[in-house]
């Protein structure tokens, strides 16, 4: 008979479950035909419901019984029985002289739980003001960790505002998760201060003089340990500053317990609820007997905020700062109303944070950022960017790099061009919604992907966001009876429709690589510099240099951050000699392109 002939009569034998009771240590031979007999039902563990026994069943290592000996055994080379494990049942085989295959002995093994009874389908249940669904198919804007927030704590499940917590001097003027992360938080910022070289130069030339001493700095970014950097190097420079946090997401929890712990006040935890949000700004603002005099905004919700409900602390501040597309076009419009009554500096639009910040720090996060929530596979995959500012050719790019194919939306025929000389199809995004696999926006716009996209969206569709707000998408529209949300996991939501059909979308539309994952130190500690530049020109600014109204960082000091970066490269500038500088009419020490030259 033929090898194929004994494989097909093996592959034919009904496999049964051998209770452990009837299991008796035997010497290494062909079952007995009475074994074939044994019953295949087995009852649930101990502990577990109905609805819990296809995860029993899961759970158990069920023995398979040994091959039914072949009546004409292919010949075997005469030796002593030889035995050989077997990966698949983690038993021991053997090949006996016959050439017949037999399995010794096993005992059935089983997973003890420390609870059977425990439902590993349910998520934890916030309470007081954060009370939550326990069913895992609602979302919410709860979280637990950061991407690097290794050391975060759900065992707490009480809310940040209902915690009296103090440091260990005593202080409490802060509202952070957990204070005893404070350990690892600072481990984190000593990581980051070696790759923000331009923070730690400027911080160690300028701290004698203290430039900002006497400002008293509210601030309203991403708290992380970048941050941590940049606020710290503040406080060296004589400034005092109180935080919250511009994204619910982004806060690494341990970060904030280091600088509540350094006695800085801090009002950010990771999972923030909207109404959170906008009481942790409050917090930082409405201090008694503390009167902010400059602003460092991400996004333009702190700056509203003052605007809305603290008009009259304008009269003692003396600027602005924003670092975001969208808190840029907020001040913009408030300039064009006449609204403005205070200078502010535009960082978003200075060269250092254009090309570097949005362009190389996007290049890297985007990939990031999607491996870390879906695992995804981005060769061949087909990718829909919408936008191709700087943030959009860095996620270009990188795409393009991994072998997708990218298909780009634009509005700017300037930018459309580009993107098309840069190899990419352009598209109407209505034109390629039902076949690609990713869609990605950056546009700084609202309802770029609305429901009639969404519904279209082909199942396992992933959606995600890298603009700064979260109203590119448009998750509102997601939010009714007939669609199924599902966590996946921390950041990543099935939404699924009645047909099955589901899509996977990642912090709930708001920006990605911050809040699923982290951004390269380096980079921002080019946009952190410019921040802390331009804090310092609008506070010690003469009366008069600068009026209501908007402005970009001056070239010169763009350059002086580019500059700080170098040594890190080991870099080296060519000089101009006076003939080469005269001949340009420049000065050889810069500014060494006029304020319309396009980098």
């Amino acid at each position: 008979m033929s090898v194929q002939v004994v494989a097909a009569k093996m592959a034919e034998v009904e496999l049964k479950d051998i209770p452990t009771k009837e299991l008796a240590p035997v010497s290494p031979v062909t079952p007995k035909a009475e074994d074939k007999g044994m019953n295949k039902n087995e009852t649930n563990p101990v502990g577990a419901t109905s609805s819990e026994a296809p995860a029993a069943e899961s759970a158990r290592v069920d023995p398979s019984p040994s091959p039914t000996p072949c009546p004409n055994p292919v010949k075997m080379p005469q030796a002593s029985a030889m035995k050989r494990p077997d990966p698949q049942q983690n038993g021991e085989a053997f090949v006996n002289r016959d050439g017949t295959v037999a399995e010794a002995p096993r005992m059935k093994k089983q997973i003890q739980f420390a609870d059977q009874k425990q439902e590993f389908n349910k998520r934890p249940t916030k309470i007081g003001r954060r009370s939550l669904s326990r069913s895992i198919s609602q979302s919410s804007t709860d979280s637990y960790s950061s991407a690097a927030s290794y050391t975060d704590s759900s065992d707490d499940e009480t809310s940040p505002r209902d915690k009296q917590q103090k440091n260990s001097k005593g202080n409490g003027d802060f509202c952070i998760k957990n204070i005893k992360q404070a350990d690892f938080g600072r481990r984190e910022i000593e990581i980051a201060e070696q790759e923000m070289p331009a923070l730690m130069a400027l911080r160690k030339r300028a701290q004698g003089e203290k430039p900002l001493a006497g400002a008293k700095v509210v601030g309203c970014t991403h708290i992380t340990a970048q941050t941590a950097v940049l606020m710290e190097t503040l406080a060296a420079l004589g400034a005092q500053c109180r935080w919250a946090a511009c994204n619910i997401y982004s806060t690494q929890n341990e970060v904030a317990a280091a600088l509540a712990e350094g006695g800085f006040s801090v009002f950010a935890w990771k999972g923030e609820s909207e109404d959170d949000f906008w009481w942790c700004i409050d917090r930082c603002v409405n201090l008694e007997g503390w009167q902010p005099n400059m602003i460092l905004d991400d996004g333009g919700d702190l700056t509203h905020w003052i605007y809305k409900k603290y008009p009259n602390m304008f009269k003692k501040i003396k600027g602005i700062v924003e670092e975001s597309v969208t808190g840029v076009h907020r001040l913009y419009q408030l300039s064009k109303a006449g609204k403005l009554c205070v200078p502010a500096m535009n960082v978003n639009d200075s060269v250092t944070k254009q090309k570097f910040d949005n362009l190389y720090c996007c290049r890297e996060s985007i990939l990031d950022g999607l491996k870390r929530t879906t695992d995804v596979m981005f060769g061949g995959k087909q990718v829909v960017v919408c936008g191709y500012g700087e943030v959009g050719k860095g996620c270009c790019a990188a795409l393009k790099a991994m072998g997708s194919i990218v298909y780009v939306t634009e509005i700017d025929p300037i930018c459309a061009l580009q993107a098309c000389m840069d190899g990419f199809r352009l598209v109407k995004l209505n034109e390629v919604i039902r076949q690609v696999d990713i869609v990605i926006t950056c546009t700084g716009n609202k309802n770029v992907v609305v429901r009639e996209y969404l519904d279209r969206m082909k199942n396992g569709c992933i959606v995600c966001n890298m603009g700064h707000s979260n109203t590119e998408i448009d998750v509102a529209s997601l939010r009714t009876p007939e669609l199924t949300w599902e966590r996946v996991r921390s950041q990543v939501d099935h939404v699924i429709w009645p047909d099955g059909k589901r899509i996977v979308l990642l912090a709930e539309g708001r920006l990605l690589n911050l809040s699923c994952s982290t951004v390269p130190t380096f980079v921002l500690s080019i946009t952190a510099t410019t921040q802390a530049l331009a804090l310092i020109e609008l506070y010690n600014a003469p009366e008069g240099r600068y009026k209501q109204d908007v402005y970009l960082l001056p070239k010169k000091m763009d350059e002086y951050v580019a500059s700080l970066h170098l040594p890190t490269f080991d870099a080296h500038l060519t000089e101009l000699t006076d003939e080469q500088a005269k001949y340009l009419g420049l000065n050889k020490n810069g500014p060494f392109k006029p304020n319309y030259y396009r980098y």
